[in-house]
């Protein structure tokens, strides 16, 4: 099947937070369907975009430390937990930010804050509630409460400034692909490895070669795929002065995303040398996602919607699933290899 024809399984006012009551969501009380389309729970997309990181870094951690398999899963099941409330509260957050700014753009004009399914008040007090379920995680990691709060400090600055990104910046998919990439340090964590440098005075900028450059890749990532997702409202963002490398590269796009690309590519090969890693991780995870975003880069049709959506919508997962494949993989070698 063609990627125009899977896109046009919805329209465009629908996808992503709209008004969509395909699948399960049409089952719900209608009273619910605002709150649901809000947190961006159909498709689950958005939850998977967050949790990913955190498992790239429970992984990672594991990897290094040759953590046992039990406390793995303890791990990556905590870190999916926190996810969906970490992804509930931004998404609200960024609605609620961005309600002036939607209601201008064709695609977006129909999710519930302007189309005033949902008040504003509403959807604050959502947000709220959604953060502090996130925030009830942090205790239940490994290590010190007060230590796990730190931690998570420069992605709740980053996650509370994002919406206005796109009016202050002309890379807003930079500081996107900042807030997602931290999941990687907090995803460590939950396996008990520090790479952030805590000394006597506090907080230090050190973090750990081989997670800088996982965090850089990551970040990487996000800025290919958002930036295609970027191009569904060109026209309309031009108009209403909203900013992101869509609208600073236009037709010159897909050469940055070449160049994204390699960097990403340059980045993932460097995460496995330097943290050990053999040919497995080199193959799967380094090689995945250099194929899977190269035929999407190539493929995507930037001045068609419908294909942006598409390949938004489909290809981060095989990009995404290759890394964590790829982690997978290289951990169970290890563990089987040194006989845990």
């Amino acid at each position: 099947m063609s990627s125009d024809t899977k896109a046009n399984a919805g329209t465009l006012a629908q996808q992503y937070g709209g008004n969509s009551r395909s699948g399960w969501v049409g089952r719900l009380p209608i009273s619910w369907l605002p709150y649901v389309q809000l947190a961006r729970l159909s498709p689950p997309a958005g939850l998977f975009l967050i949790y990913f990181p955190h498992l790239f870094g429970v992984l990672h951690a594991a990897i290094v430390q040759r953590t046992e398999i039990s406390q793995v899963v303890q791990s990556a099941l905590l870190m999916l937990g926190g996810s969906f409330f970490v992804s509930n509260s931004i998404h609200i957050w960024n609605d609620l930010i961005d309600a002036p700014l939607d209601a201008k753009v064709e695609r977006t004009r129909n999710r519930p804050i302007p189309r005033k399914a949902i008040s504003p008040e509403a959807a604050f007090v959502f947000t709220v509630t959604q953060a502090i379920g996130a925030a009830v995680f942090l205790p239940l990691m490994t290590g010190n409460t007060m230590r796990n709060i730190l931690y998570a400090v420069p992605s709740i600055l980053g996650w509370t400034y994002y919406p206005w990104a796109k009016v202050h910046t002309n890379v807003p998919q930079l500081v996107l692909g900042f807030c997602l990439a931290w999941g990687i340090p907090m995803g460590s964590l939950a396996v008990g490895r520090e790479t952030i440098g805590f000394g006597e005075g506090g907080f230090t900028l050190g973090i750990e070669p081989a997670t800088l450059c996982l965090i850089l890749a990551n970040t990487l990532w996000t800025m290919i795929y958002d930036t295609i997702y970027a191009h569904q409202d060109l026209k309309d963002d031009i108009k209403a002065g909203i900013k992101s490398l869509a609208v600073l590269y236009r037709e010159r796009t897909k050469t940055l995303l070449w160049q994204l690309l390699l960097l990403m590519v340059g980045l993932l090969a460097a995460v496995g040398w330097l943290s050990g890693m053999g040919l497995l991780f080199q193959a799967i995870a380094v090689g995945g996602p250099m194929v899977s975003l190269a035929v999407m880069i190539q493929r995507v049709e930037l001045q068609r919607t419908e294909s942006c959506w598409w390949w938004f919508g489909n290809g981060f997962w095989y990009a995404g699933g290759a890394m964590a494949v790829g982690l997978g993989a290289e951990y169970l070698r290890i563990m089987t290899t040194t006989g845990h």
